[in-house]
């Protein structure tokens, strides 16, 4: 991206996000916050996979010929651990994400991660794994050909890979076993947290709530957390009433704050980013943020006018805020590395109303 795409950039982001709230701001509840109870679960078994054409472990990872050998004794095929050669079997760490309601006989997809010194898992097949939760109970079993996404080629030229082949996975290679025995009949009371804790937002999701339901039936205990009674006309109908919940629309309040990515050149800020008064000097570049007052109001206006060493001066409407700042400065051509310098400098002086994160 060159540097007149990037100021361009800024220009249209900027201008986009110091608009004012309108409609458009409002989100669904389900898109803020999440219910207490409702979520994923994290599954993992260790798994053999088969088949491969010579890029298996080999002799040197113990943990896959006991594994080998463990698995034909329980099929009846009694073997001496020292006559296995695995080049065609792989041990690999078999990983899934169990949703939330999950039933039994639902699939999910897995990925396996070779844990030995397998070159690749192409062309392999993973033999029947249990995966286990943290309680060490057997959710769902997996099973079937693996699917890497690349490919490996190897010539008396060299070698040529692409993608990772000891990472595989299986689209819909396991099977629930087991429920997660997540439910909302007869609940009394429904707990849901904001994605991010904000006071003002709960404030607001608080209101609308009590709005909708028309009773004074959700409180806030903290500015994460909002407990909501189940009114009765849910009773024994708690999946309606968060339909009705998680559809409901409110603004969520963003702080104000600027985001630089330094490796990048990107600034990308919030709407609510003001400056106060202030002077810079940067290189041949001086830019001056002055108070004045229009029509003997009280209320103190802003102005800011940006001068280049060619002596262009680009004034900004009345109201500073870091937008208008950042639009006078790429009218007269400014990097963005110099943006960024800039930025900083105002912030440690204290002139500038956000956070400042670099990333």
């Amino acid at each position: 991206m060159n540097r007149t795409r990037v100021l361009l950039f800024l220009f249209t982001l900027s201008a986009f996000l110091l608009s004012p709230l309108n409609r458009a701001d409002a989100v669904r509840l389900k898109d803020v916050a999440s219910v207490k109870g409702v979520r994923t679960n994290q599954l993992v078994g260790y798994g053999l996979v088969v088949g491969l054409d010579g890029t298996g472990d080999g002799n040197k990872s113990p943990f896959t010929s006991q594994a080998l050998v463990n698995m034909l004794e329980n099929m009846g095929v009694h073997i001496d651990k020292n006559d296995v050669k695995v080049k065609n079997v792989a041990g690999v760490m078999v990983t899934a994400t169990l949703p939330p309601f999950s039933k039994p006989g639902q699939s999910i997809d897995v990925t396996l991660s070779a844990l030995g010194d397998a070159n690749s898992l192409q062309g392999g097949t993973l033999v029947a794994t249990p995966l286990k939760a943290l309680d060490g109970k057997v959710y769902a079993v997996a099973q079937g050909p693996v699917s890497i996404g690349g490919f490996e080629a190897e010539t008396g030229a060299g070698r040529s890979q692409q993608y990772h082949v000891t990472v595989a996975r299986i689209p819909n290679g396991a099977s629930v076993e087991r429920e997660t025995g997540t439910t909302f009949l007869g609940k009394e009371e429904i707990v849901l947290h904001l994605n991010s804790p904000d006071f003002t937002t709960m404030s607001r999701a608080v209101n609308a709530i009590n709005d909708q339901l028309a009773g004074k039936y959700a409180k806030a205990k903290d500015s994460a957390t909002v407990n909501i009674l189940v009114p009765e006309e849910f009773a024994d109908n708690e999946v309606m009433l968060m339909a009705t919940l998680e559809n409901i629309e409110i603004t969520p309040d963003v702080a104000a704050r600027v985001i630089i990515d330094e490796r990048t050149g990107t600034v990308v800020m919030g709407q609510d980013v003001q400056l106060k008064p202030l002077a810079v000097a940067h290189g041949n570049l001086n830019v001056e943020v002055e108070t004045y007052e229009r029509n003997t109001s009280p209320l103190d206006k802003f102005n800011v006018i940006a001068k280049d060493q060619g002596n262009q001066l680009v004034p900004v409407n009345p109201g500073a805020t870091l937008g208008e700042l950042v639009t006078a400065l790429n009218v007269i051509g400014v990097t963005p590395r110099d943006l960024i310098a800039i930025l900083q400098s105002i912030k440690a002086a204290g002139a500038l109303d956000a956070d400042l994160e670099i990333i």
